[in-house]
């Protein structure tokens, strides 16, 4: 027992160790967009295409762009950044499968928890691109929409990508939870949904400008 004491006391040590490096390898990022999705659609996915468009244009924008640093949407979000003027970041997390770190990153993290992966992505952030995506991206998206609903942070865009693909849920987030007044109508609104990789950086731009105009709105540094 006392064995297992000290490990966990140590666990404490290499967590600490792995929220100092994120810290000290983002705090000069500057303005950056997350954007999330699926580790196994291909390349020939529209929403993969749409993915690197999105990144391009952010990245022309001189917006950093941070993916989760593996595959597919994530790999399209870094290849869409690489090289045209924004930094393409990957935050990459240690898996027995999927999780293969790309190889268009200016900055490369690598995390073995995932608590502090999700932290360095809110922090740093100052909007989400959501594309479709499984279990993972269903918890950035929920989790980001948590702290701003409980204002743990200050409102930031969450933009879900593909009305088709989230249809079914935010029919069931409507037609069940938000009908037993499990949310309030107003939480509905902490959420953009678009179909065109124009639709997104326009919501960034705004977003970017409010915060310029009033500092004390941009949650990062607080987070």
């Amino acid at each position: 027992m006392e064995n297992l004491k000290t490990s966990e006391a140590w666990r404490v040590f290499r967590i600490q160790a792995e929220m100092i490096d994120g810290i000290e390898t983002l705090f000069d990022l500057g303005p950056a967009v997350s954007l999330f999705g699926s580790a196994r659609l291909p390349e020939s996915s529209p929403y993969y295409q749409d993915a690197m468009t999105v990144a391009t244009q952010l990245s022309e924008a001189k917006f950093a762009v941070i993916s989760g640093g593996g595959p597919s949407i994530m790999e399209a979000a870094n290849r869409g950044a690489f090289g045209r003027g924004g930094k393409s970041v990957g935050l990459n997390i240690e898996l027995p499968f999927e999780q293969t770190p790309n190889d268009t990153q200016d900055i490369s993290l690598s995390f073995r928890y995932f608590f502090i992966r999700k932290l360095m992505f809110v922090k740093y952030s100052m909007a989400y691109v959501v594309f479709p995506g499984g279990f993972g991206t269903l918890d950035e998206f929920f989790e980001a929409l948590t702290l701003i609903q409980t204002k743990k942070i200050k409102n930031f865009p969450v933009i879900l990508y593909g009305s088709t693909f989230w249809a079914g849920l935010l029919d069931w987030i409507k037609g069940q939870v938000l009908e037993l007044g499990c949310i309030s109508e107003s939480d509905l609104d902490l959420f953009y949904v678009v179909d065109s990789p124009d639709e997104v950086l326009p919501i960034i731009k705004r977003h970017h400008a409010q915060l310029v105009k009033n500092p004390e709105r941009d949650h990062r540094f607080t987070v």
